[in-house]
């Protein structure tokens, strides 16, 4: 049983100030990107890993692979009694780097829950299956539902949000690694330098906890932090209630607004709470990539830039190229840079791999479809059942 599972960009990456437990508030706009990872499970007289591809040898094979973990939840929420042999050969074919702020890891684990949901024929909701990733990592749900969606908390309570149109963009992979715990620790130092003296100094300590969750085989933690009571927001581009706003001023990294203005209404530097961009949002409902761009937003960029200064060239060199927008995504290190159309994206990528700003680069669309079963075995039964599943029928049943 194989399925497809998708990247991730965050279109936009709010961070809010560490608790007392060194986790960190979020509200995010999560976009799919096509760039699959597969992931083969299979029948097995023992438990197996294998992993090919973009960056293979940086992944975990043993249990500490979150593909492996998400199926050791699955085995746990549903039973036992759900394997049909007793162990599973895990094969995952990468094309999604590793440990580059693309969710590859969540990725993988969400394939393997929805190729064991079919592969056994457990029949786990869409929802069932999202209760499995909570427990698994924070971007797992996203994987599962692809699209674009709002996340809240750590990132794992995600609503599909509405967007209109497709989106080329412009993958530039950096030539290294960043660790999440280390970028987001490296945010709470900048955080705390700009507040100077006082309480803020205390509120980013280097070594706590940066992103919820365990980490991924690719060596980075679900990423996100705890959620605050109270923080949340309608996808639709509205603040629910308890949740301002932020406009087209929206906070800047480091809890500035744009005109220096503290994000939490104290002194400069100060961090408030992470609030959803509703100018972003009615950019993305509109569909029109030109809005969308100068509002790409990622308030781990500095401290991503921080730890790997070339990344500076490669924002450059997106914008000199005639980038709408360019972002690192995630925790980095990929920056993901917007295109007119595909014309202009491939004209950009090879602008990009000729500056040599980056490792290599890839011309992809958003948004994409979410974890998708998209081969059976040869006899169309999952798991022994009768009523086989169909190539490329989403996760779960509706």
């Amino acid at each position: 049983m194989t399925a497809r599972v998708p990247a991730k960009v965050n279109l936009q990456l709010s961070v809010g100030p560490p608790g007392a437990d060194g986790y960190h508030d979020l509200v995010t706009v999560f976009h799919a990107l096509a760039l699959f990872d597969e992931v083969t499970v299979t029948s097995a007289n023992t438990d197996s890993v294998v992993v090919t591809g973009e960056g293979a040898r940086s992944v975990p094979l043993g249990p500490d692979n979150l593909a492996a973990r998400a199926v050791a939840a699955l085995v746990d929420a549903v039973g036992p009694g759900v394997r049909d042999s007793p162990g599973l050969a895990i094969e995952i074919r990468k094309r999604i780097p590793v440990a580059a702020g693309l969710a590859g890891g969540s990725a993988d684990a969400a394939g393997a829950l929805v190729a064991c949901n079919e592969l056994w024929g457990t029949g786990l909701s869409h929802q069932e299956l999202s209760e499995v990733a909570a427990r698994v990592g924070s971007d797992v749900g996203f994987a599962l539902l692809g699209g674009t969606a709002v996340g809240l908390g750590r990132g794992d309570r995600v609503t599909p949000a509405l967007a209109a149109g497709t989106y080329h963009w412009v993958l530039a992979f950096a030539d290294g690694q960043l660790s999440t715990p280390a970028v987001y620790a490296a945010c709470d130092r900048l955080r705390a330098r700009a507040a100077g003296p006082g309480p803020a100094e205390s509120a980013g300590s280097a070594g706590k906890p940066a992103s919820g969750g365990r980490a991924a085989p690719d060596g980075k933690p679900a990423s996100g932090g705890r959620p605050a009571p109270g923080s949340t927001a309608d996808p639709g581009g509205r603040a629910a209630p308890g949740v301002t706003p932020a406009s087209a001023g929206r906070p800047a990294s480091g809890g500035k607004a744009p005109g220096g203005k503290p994000a939490s209404g104290g002194r400069p530097g100060t961090v408030g709470p992470p609030q959803l961009d509703t100018a972003l949002m009615a950019a993305l409902r509109s569909g029109d990539p030109a809005a969308l761009g100068p509002l790409l937003s990622n308030d781990l960029q500095p401290a991503a830039v921080s730890l790997l200064p070339r990344l500076r060239q490669t924002l450059a060199a997106g914008r000199e190229y005639g980038a709408l927008g360019g972002i690192v995504s995630g925790s980095g290190p990929t920056c993901a840079f917007l295109a007119r159309d595909g014309a202009h994206a491939r004209d950009l990528a090879v602008a990009l791999a000729g500056a040599g700003v980056c490792r290599t680069v890839a011309s992809v669309t958003g948004p994409a479809p979410g974890a998708t079963v998209i081969s059976v075995p040869a006899d169309g039964r999952p798991g022994g059942l009768p009523g086989g599943s169909e190539a490329g029928r989403p996760a779960g049943r509706p």
